[in-house]
């Protein structure tokens, strides 16, 4: 079902019931927001942001979307470091090390200090705020956030003699299915590959966190100075990746992701792994019964959190900051939450969306949105570091050479560790 803009202004109208305009002194707002997913994002940015407008005269906000997650960090710290930052902006969550570096957000944590901002603190999931905090303190708050997920086309299952009802739960099982699911033509080309992981950019890195994870360890700690690219877990996930190819269920070479969502709509694929927040993009366009599970794991389930965070500028004004603070927990709300994952399928981060009205009704209608929500347990931060894009380009060179077949894993993987050691040395 395609969400109108029509709808969605009716829905945030709904969204404002029992929600009163509060009394802060006049600021002017501006927020960047990126879109990183196939959904109707700025429509329904656009309606939430007019929502809040309407109900705080006394402010002015203008909803500015600046691109993809990268461009839009890009265009904030420019605009930081020109003097002239946006008050408020929803960026990576990995670029927690970023902003703080370069000194340009403040923690919310010290706008938001009393005991019920606290509470509205406390009620985000705890997955969500592994990657929000730094050093004992609340740097950002979580809005679109993910967990890549496991989307399989039923129809080309039961055509295979696969249990619709039962996708794969273990790489073995991946690749024992994902050979009954590909498909060739009287010539031996293949018109349907079993499945699809995208393996190039930074989409890829953010995959095979993932498969790391779920051999029971993680790219990067805490920290934000200690990246973990050659270890026993990264060697068999990168071989995982290369023996999908090397048994005919993965097509050889590099994956994109931007393509991998049209692959499998189009019956390229009969399962793929992204984000969660194509869910309302695959459920519009789909033509096929699909469905979704957790992603197949080495020694168990796991998988990284992705998404971005909200986050307050420091080279702002106390009524500035205060006014971007409302703001933001009038778009987390759980009415507001729950429209925004309803039109775009990313995961509400807090509880008490899930408890709405709204949300129940659509994870009864979509049972396919309550996966990522229950794979949040066995999910770890996404790759981050301080000089994040220089050490995550170490692991993209790493993982593209070597399923573009120029490097073997043990010997890509030590190198980039090297590289990225180089580059961490003068945080240690």
């Amino acid at each position: 079902m395609k969400t109108s803009t029509r709808f969605l202004t009716s829905c945030c109208a709904a969204a404002v019931m029992g929600v009163h305009a509060t009394s802060l002194s006049a600021a002017d707002l501006e927020f960047y927001f990126p879109v990183g997913v196939n959904a109707p994002a700025v429509d329904t940015i656009q309606a939430l942001t007019d929502t809040w407008a309407a109900l705080n005269p006394q402010h002015t906000v203008e909803a500015v979307y600046a691109g993809n997650y990268e461009e839009t960090t890009t265009k904030a710290l420019t605009a930081a470091n020109a003097g002239q930052p946006p008050q408020v902006a929803v960026l990576l969550s990995i670029d927690l090390f970023t902003l703080i570096e370069e000194d340009v957000v403040v923690p919310i944590s010290d706008i938001a200090h009393t005991p019920e901002d606290q509470e509205w603190i406390d009620g985000f999931y705890d997955g969500f705020m592994k990657d929000a905090e730094f050093e004992g303190k609340t740097y950002a708050i979580p809005f679109q956030r993910s967990t890549p997920v496991y989307y399989y086309n039923k129809d080309a299952f039961r055509a295979a003699g696969l249990d619709p009802e039962a996708p794969p739960t273990t790489w073995d099982e991946m690749i024992e299915m994902g050979k009954a699911l590909t498909v060739k033509d009287s010539n031996g080309n293949v018109s349907q590959w079993g499945t699809r992981i995208p393996t190039l950019g930074l989409g890829g890195a953010w995959l095979f966190g993932g498969l790391v994870v779920s051999k029971g360890d993680v790219l990067t700690t805490q920290t934000g100075v200690e990246a973990r690219i050659d270890t026993p877990a990264t060697i068999a996930s990168l071989e995982f990746l290369l023996e999908l190819s090397e048994q005919g269920v993965m097509a050889p070479g590099g994956i994109s992701w931007g393509d991998t969502p049209k692959a499998f709509l189009e019956g390229q694929t009969a399962s793929m792994w992204t984000s969660t927040g194509n869910l309302s993009f695959v459920e519009e366009n789909a033509t096929f019964d699909w469905g979704v599970g957790f992603l197949p794991g080495g020694d168990g389930p796991g998988a990284p959190i992705g998404g971005g965070n909200f986050y307050i500028f420091s080279d702002t004004t106390d009524e500035e900051r205060e006014a971007a603070l409302d703001f933001i927990k009038f778009m987390t709300s759980p009415e507001n939450a729950a429209i925004w994952s309803i039109a775009t399928g990313y995961v509400a981060p807090r509880a008490d969306a899930w408890e709405t009205p709204e949300m129940k009704a659509y994870s009864e209608r979509l049972p396919q949105a309550l996966v990522a929500l229950d794979q949040l347990q066995y999910a770890e931060r996404e790759f981050a570091t301080f000089q994040r894009a220089k050490v995550t380009q170490h692991l993209v060179d790493a993982i593209e050479s070597v399923v573009t077949g120029n490097a073997e894993p043990a010997e890509a993987l030590r190198a980039a560790q090297e590289g990225a050691d180089a580059v961490l040395g003068e945080y240690k």
